[in-house]
């Protein structure tokens, strides 16, 4: 008897305990500072930023979320204003001259590189060309979710409508997408698990056409960027792309640091030329290059130069003297502490 009795009392206990687990929390992982492996041939492998897990989500959510940042929720509700802190720290305009916009959009948050190259992109245009440039990121990453505002359609229109609310006529806008692009020219935008839309060719056109920017320099760093260019094309604007309509470009990936192109055109072109359409021949030129070494499929990134907009872009080099060229380092990463205490 006393048999029979243990061996229900056991078998009672153990569906007790099946009940009892799937609605307890899972343990959060411990935060450290030693960068993790990254995994050959995996596009979303971590790279070690302090405060994201490289583990397997139980959720089904995105790996590199941060265990110790915001909810998703809480990014979704703070986006307004981080929207508006940023906008506000654009610094005054310079009177009496063409100023630069720079809009840095990056897409993917499941990669460092985009996050370098647009955080790069920032600084070199404010250092090298002086007070007259003012720079404002989107950003998709796990350790920004607390210091920049999303890489979203939503804040890339609410971007535009402030930039334009403190741009002049005679003031030229640059808008600079980096990350994946799709056969069917659509670029990936993705902070998941947040429910961000996609951006196509002319998605992007519209929302441009939205607002009334006379001067515009497009820069568009994914593959088969080039199907950009018809939608885009018009007078007052310079667009150029990291690859042709039907190409892959290339440098990006967990093991990158900067992409092909951003390494051509942003940081050496740029730190020896303030003339983009010449810094564009000269990238050209050095992709093939590296793309001869490699043995790849030749991306042929691509360019259109609109009505007026190389005279407007003369204009603003002749207000301005370039400092420096600006040394690329990746991304700082952000202390988990700096993101668990953000407040929202």
């Amino acid at each position: 008897m006393r048999t029979i009795l243990t061996a229900l009392l056991a078998f009672a206990a153990g569906v007790l305990l099946m009940l009892w687990l799937p609605d307890r929390a899972p343990t959060p992982a411990p935060v450290t500072d030693t960068p993790a492996p990254a995994t050959a041939g995996t596009a979303a492998a971590a790279t070690g930023t302090a405060g994201e897990s490289d583990s397997e989500d139980p959720d089904g959510g995105n790996p590199r979320w941060p265990d110790h940042g915001p909810t998703p929720e809480q990014v979704l509700y703070a986006q307004p204003r981080m929207l508006r802190d940023a906008l506000a720290q654009l610094g005054p305009r310079q009177p009496g001259k063409p100023n630069l916009y720079l809009l840095a959009f990056a897409g993917d948050g499941g990669e460092d590189v985009f996050r370098n190259e647009t955080e790069y992109a920032a600084r070199m245009f404010r250092q090298r060309f002086g007070a007259s440039a003012h720079a404002l990121v989107l950003e998709n990453h796990p350790a920004s979710l607390a210091t920049r505002p999303l890489a979203s359609w939503s804040n890339l229109e609410g971007a535009l409508d402030g930039l334009a609310k403190a741009m002049q006529p005679e003031d030229i806008l640059v808008l600079y997408m980096a990350t994946h692009g799709s056969e069917d020219h659509e670029l990936l935008v993705d902070m998941d698990p947040l429910p961000l839309d996609q951006i196509g060719a002319q998605d992007l056109a519209d929302i441009l056409k939205e607002h009334p920017f006379k001067w515009k320099v497009v820069v568009v760093n994914a593959c088969y960027s080039g199907g950009f260019i018809p939608p885009l094309a018009g007078d007052g604007t310079l667009v150029l792309t990291a690859a042709r309509s039907d190409r892959s470009s290339f440098g990006c990936g967990s093991e990158s640091e900067i992409t092909y192109f951003g390494h051509a055109w942003l940081v050496d072109a740029l730190s020896r030329s303030d003339n983009f359409v010449d810094a564009f021949a000269q990238a050209k030129t050095e992709i093939a290059q590296w793309e001869r070494q490699d043995k790849l499929t030749p991306s042929e990134p691509q360019s259109y130069v609109g009505k007026g907009i190389e005279a407007q872009l003369a204009a603003w080099r002749k207000g301005i003297t370039p400092g420096p060229g600006v040394p690329f380092t990746p991304a700082a990463p952000v202390p988990a502490a700096s993101v668990a205490a953000a407040t929202y």
